[in-house]
C-alpha cells in the first residue's frame, strides 16, 4: 500500500491513478530478468571486492579456487548472498551480524534450489564487507559449524575474507561460497530432461549440423555427468559415518 500523505487514504500499487498529466497512469513495464540480474551483478561485486577494496583479509579468485576445489571434477560451487535484494529494494531492514551469518546457510538464501545444511560440505569459503572483525568470524563459524556435516578429511576446510567497504546503503553483507553435495539432485533433474529428448531425437539435427559436432559427443557429455552424480554419491555416502579423531603431527624443533 502506497500512503497519499494524507491520514486514511491509501492506494493500491495495482490500481488506475490519474496522473498529472491528466491520462491514465500506466504501469511500469518492467523487463522479465531486471530482478535476477541485479542479483547475479551483487553476486559479482561482493566476489570481486577483495580486488578493488582494501580489506584486512582480502582474498583474491586464485584462492576460492585452490581452498574449495580439491578434486578437478568436484568444482561446482553453491552461492548464497545475505542480505538478498534487488536495485529496487530500497528501505529493506538491516540485518543482525549474526542471522546474517545464520541466513547464508538457509536454503531460503541460496541462488540454486538447494539445500546444503542438510549435504554435505567439502569446503566453504565467507566474504564479508563492511565494519566486521576476524573475532565476528570465528565466532560464527565455532556457531554453526556444529550443524553442519564437513567430510571427515576436512572439517577445517574454511576460508574467510574481510572488506571493509559495504555495500552501498548497507552497513554489512555476506557471500558463501560452498562445495557440496546438494548440486547432485540438479545433476541430476538435467540429466532426465536430457534422456528424454535424447530419446526422441529432438532439436539433435540443429547440433549435428555444426561442422566437429557428432552424435558421440552426446553420449560422452552423458557419461561425464553420469561419472559426477556417482562422485557426489560416494561422498554422501560418508556423511552419517564416525570421525576418527586425527592425530596432529608432532612438529620436533
Amino acid at each position: 500500500m502506497v500512503t497519499s500523505g494524507k491520514p486514511g487514504q491509501t492506494v493500491k500499487p495495482e490500481s488506475l491513478v490519474t496522473s498529472n498529466e491528466g491520462g491514465i497512469k500506466k504501469k511500469p513495464q518492467k523487463k522479465p530478468f531486471d530482478t535476477m540480474n541485479n542479483i547475479v551483478g551483487n553476486l559479482l561485486l561482493n566476489l570481486t571486492s577483495s580486488a578493488r577494496f582494501e580489506g584486512s583479509l582480502n582474498m583474491d579468485l586464485n584462492e576460492i579456487t585452490m581452498n574449495l576445489v580439491p578434486f578437478p571434477q568436484l568444482h561446482y560451487l553453491v552461492s548464497s548472498l545475505t542480505p538478498l535484494y534487488t536495485l529496487a529494494d530500497v528501505n529493506i531492514p538491516p540485518r543482525r551480524l549474526d542471522q546474517m551469518f545464520s541466513d547464508a546457510f538457509s536454503k531460503n538464501h541460496q541462488l540454486i534450489q538447494a539445500d546444503p545444511k542438510h549435504s554435505l560440505y567439502l569446503a566453504c569459503a565467507l566474504l564479508v564487507r563492511g565494519n566486521v572483525q576476524i573475532s565476528d568470524l570465528r565466532r560464527n563459524i565455532e556457531r554453526l559449524k556444529s550443524s553442519l556435516h564437513f567430510v571427515s578429511w576436512n572439517q577445517e576446510g574454511w576460508k574467510t575474507s574481510l572488506c571493509s567497504v559495504p555495500p552501498v546503503g548497507h552497513s554489512h553483507s555476506l557471500l558463501a561460497l560452498a562445495n557440496n553435495t546438494c548440486v547432485k539432485p540438479t545433476f541430476m533433474e538435467l540429466k532426465r530432461r536430457f534422456t528424454k529428448l535424447y530419446k526422441k531425437r529432438a532439436h539433435l539435427h540443429h547440433y549435428l549440423q555444426v561442422d566437429g559436432m557428432e552424435e558421440s559427443c552426446f553420449t560422452e557429455a552423458v557419461s561425464s555427468l553420469s561419472s559426477l552424480i556417482e562422485r557426489y554419491d560416494e561422498l554422501d555416502a560418508t556423511k552419517d559415518l564416525p570421525i576418527e579423531d586425527q592425530r596432529r603431527l608432532n612438529i620436533v624443533i
